[in-house]
């Protein structure tokens, strides 16, 4: 539902047709991923470059998991969901560092075990 919300759609023919970023709003994309194979960080980060060079968005937030739930996760009996060539941080930081985005800045947070209420 976008009541209330200024949106505007821009599409650039044969610019980038392969992927939507999940939010803009104020000129930064965000992007929540989740148990994903770590290749759609590639599409992700390539994403946010194309973008930021076009000129649409000025840097990129992305959210992941981090190492440090995998405790829970274990003590929940899931961790064999969560493995290693899923998305988290540490697939994440290897591509940030190269340059993976094109040049846009990107902030990436990792979700940790202090998020998790009743723990």
């Amino acid at each position: 539902n976008n009541v209330g919300y200024n949106i505007e759609e821009q599409i650039l023919k044969n610019f980038i047709d392969s992927h939507k970023i999940d939010y803009i709003k104020n000129r930064v994309a965000f992007d929540l991923e989740w148990n994903s194979k770590d290749q759609t960080f590639d599409r992700d980060l390539y994403a946010f470059g194309a973008f930021y060079q076009a000129n649409i968005i000025d840097a990129g937030v992305l959210v992941t998991r981090s190492a440090k739930l995998d405790k829970i996760f274990k003590e929940l009996n899931v961790m064999k969901k969560y493995g290693a060539s899923t998305t988290w941080m540490g697939k994440l930081e290897y591509r940030i560092n190269a340059n993976r985005s094109n040049g846009c800045p990107i902030l990436a947070l990792g979700i940790t075990d202090k998020l998790v209420v009743g723990r």
